[in-house]
C-alpha cells in the first residue's frame, strides 16, 4: 500500500532546527583540527596517538552511519533526530571536560557514533517533509548549502575558539547547538503515521556493514601513517573487500535487509553517491592542505586562516541557493551537477599556481570563490536526488547512504592526497638538495610543491566526479510531488524524462 505524506503544517520551522543540527554536525568535522595541537599539548598526547582524536570519531561515524539510518526509519525520524541530538551533545560535553587523551578519544568515538544517528535522521526528515517540487528546492538548497559550507565554518569558529579562549570550547559550542536544535524539533516536527520501517533489524547485515566500514575507513588512516604496502594496511583493505562483498550478499537474500538493494540499484542514486563520494575525496583533501599552506608557510594564524574561508562559504551558499534551488526545478540534475563540479575544478586548478609569496587577493581568493559557487550549484541536487524516489520507510537508510559515501570519501582524499603529497614533497626536496642554499627555503619550496601535485589530484578526481554525475545521472527536472510523498515510485525515475527537454 503506498505511503501518504501529509505536507507538515510546521515543515518550515522545522528546516530550521534541521539545518542547525547539520551545521552542528559538519563543522565539527573541522573544527577539532584546528585546536588539535593545543589539546594535545594540554593533555600530553603522543604523536603518535593525536590522530585517534580524529580517527575514532571516523570510524565510529562512518562505520555506524547505516546502522543509524535503519534506526531512524524502525524509530521515527523525530526520535531519532532528539536522540542523536541529545547523546551528540552529552559526548561533546565529555570532551570538552576531558582531563586526559583516552577520555577525549572516547568522547570523540561517541559523538561519531550519535553523529551516525543523527545525520541520516536530518536528511530523511527534510525528505519526507518537504514533498513539492519548489518547496523541496528550497529547502535542500538550505541545507546543501550547509552541509557543503559547515566545515568552512568551522575552521573559522576553531580558530576564534583555540586563540581567544581555549580549545575545550570547540566541544562546549555544541552544547546550546544540540539543545536548541532538540528543542525545537520536539516543538515542530509532527512525526509521519504509517512512515516507519517496523521489520525486524538485521543483525547479521549490523555487523557485516559496520565491521565493514570499518575496516574500510581504517584501512585508509593506516595507509597514510604506515604506507599502502604495509602487511596491516592490506590486511584491513582485504577485510573490508570481504565483510562488505557479504553483507552485499546477505542483503539480497534477507527477508528485512538492513540496506535494501532497491535504494541502491538505482542508476540515478548510484551515480550520486559516487560523484558524491569523488568529490569529497578531492574537498578533504583541499581543505587540509590550504591550512597547512596557510599556516605553515604563509604564517596566518588559526582566526586568520579560518576567515580566508569566509569567501569560499558565501558563494557556496550562493551557489546553492541562488542556482541550484532556483534551477532545480527547470534543469535536470545533471546539467547543475556536471557543470558545477567541472567549475569547482577549475577553481582547484587556479590553486595549483600558488608559491612561498603568492597574495591571498589574487592567487588564492578567485580559485576559492569560484570552487565554493561550483560545489554549492552542485551538492544542493545531489542532495535532493539521493533522497528522492524512495519509499518513506526507506528514507533514513538512504540518507545514510549520502553521508557514508561523503564520510568514506574524506577518509580517502585526506590519506590519499596526502600520501601523495609526501611523496611529491621528499622527490622535490631530494633532487632540488645538491643546488638548495638554504636549507629551510627547501623545506618550504618542497612543501609547496607537494601541496601543488596533491590539488592538481583533487582536480582530477573532480573532474571524473563530473563526468560520473554526466554519465550515470539521466533523470529529468523535479517539477512535480515527490515520489517519496506518494510511494508510487522506487526510484528518481518520476521525474519527468530527460528526452522531454
Amino acid at each position: 500500500m503506498p505511503d501518504t505524506i501529509t505536507p507538515d503544517p510546521r515543515r518550515w520551522k522545522a528546516l530550521i532546527f534541521i539545518a542547525l543540527a547539520q551545521l552542528m554536525v559538519v563543522l565539527d568535522a573541522t573544527i577539532v583540527n584546528i585546536a588539535l595541537p593545543s589539546a594535545q599539548k594540554a593533555l600530553h598526547i603522543s604523536d603518535g596517538n593525536r590522530q585517534w582524536v580524529i580517527t575514532a570519531y571516523a570510524l565510529a561515524f562512518g562505520g555506524l552511519l547505516l546502522f543509524g539510518g535503519r534506526i531512524s526509519d524502525l524509530w521515527g525520524r523525530k526520535n531519532a533526530f532528539v536522540t542523536g541530538l541529545l547523546g551528540f551533545a552529552a559526548a561533546s560535553a565529555l570532551g570538552g571536560a576531558a582531563a586526559n587523551g583516552p577520555m577525549l578519544m572516547g568522547a570523540r568515538a561517541l559523538q561519531g557514533v550519535f553523529g551516525a544517528l543523527l545525520a541520516p535522521s536530518a536528511l530523511s526528515l527534510l525528505a519526507v517533509m518537504f514533498t513539492e517540487a519548489k518547496e523541496r528546492a528550497k529547502a535542500f538548497g538550505v541545507f546543501g548549502a550547509i552541509a557543503g559550507a559547515g566545515g568552512g565554518v568551522g575552521l573559522i569558529l576553531g580558530g576564534l575558539f583555540t586563540e581567544y579562549l581555549n580549545w575545550r570550547w570547540t566541544f562546549f559550542v555544541n552544547i546550546p547547538f544540540a539543545v536548541v536544535a532538540a528543542a525545537g524539533a520536539l516543538a515542530t516536527i509532527r512525526e509521519t503515521p504509517g512512515s516507519r520501517n517496523s521489520a525486524r533489524l538485521d543483525i547479521p547485515g549490523v555487523v557485516l556493514a559496520t565491521l565493514g566500514l570499518v575496516s574500510l575507513v581504517y584501512g585508509f588512516t593506516r595507509a597514510e601513517s604506515n604506507g599502502w604496502t604495509a602487511g596491516g594496511t592490506i590486511g584491513l583493505f582485504v577485510a573490508a573487500a570481504v565483510l562488505l562483498g557479504s553483507f552485499v550478499a546477505l542483503e539480497a537474500r534477507v527477508k528485512a535487509p538492513l540496506l535494501p538493494l532497491r535504494v541502491v540499484a538505482s542508476r540515478n542514486r548510484a551515480g550520486v553517491y559516487a560523484s558524491l563520494g569523488l568529490a569529497s575525496i578531492a574537498m578533504f583533501g583541499l581543505f587540509l592542505f590550504l591550512v597547512y599552506y596557510l599556516q605553515v608557510v604563509r604564517g596566518y594564524s588559526p582566526v586568520k586562516t579560518g576567515l580566508a574561508f569566509l569567501p569560499m562559504i558565501a558563494t557556496m551558499i550562493t551557489g546553492s541557493t541562488q542556482i541550484g534551488a532556483r534551477l532545480m526545478t527547470r534543469v535536470a540534475p545533471r546539467w547543475l551537477m556536471t557543470p558545477g563540479f567541472v567549475l569547482a575544478a577549475v577553481g582547484m586548478l587556479l590553486l595549483t599556481q600558488i608559491g612561498l609569496d603568492t597574495s591571498y587577493t589574487t592567487g588564492i581568493l578567485p580559485g576559492l570563490m569560484i570552487m565554493g559557487l561550483g560545489m554549492g550549484t552542485a551538492f544542493m541536487p545531489a542532495m535532493s536526488l539521493a533522497t528522492h524516489g524512495v519509499q518513506a520507510r526507506d528514507a533514513g537508510v538512504a540518507s545514510a547512504m549520502v553521508n557514508t559515501s561523503q564520510q568514506v570519501g574524506g577518509a580517502i582524499g585526506t590519506a590519499l592526497l596526502n600520501t601523495i603529497a609526501a611523496s611529491a614533497t621528499t622527490a622535490y626536496a631530494k633532487s632540488h638538495l645538491a643546488g638548495a642554499t638554504s636549507k629551510q627555503l627547501l623545506v618550504f619550496q618542497s612543501m609547496v610543491h607537494g601541496y601543488k601535485v596533491a590539488i592538481w589530484w583533487a582536480a582530477g578526481i573532480l573532474t571524473l566526479s563530473a563526468l560520473l554525475a554526466l554519465v550515470l545521472i539521466n533523470v529529468g527536472h523535479d517539477s512535480g510531488a515527490s515520489p517519496a510523498a506518494s510511494g508510487d515510485g522506487e526510484d528518481a525515475e518520476d521525474f519527468v524524462p530527460v528526452m522531454a527537454h
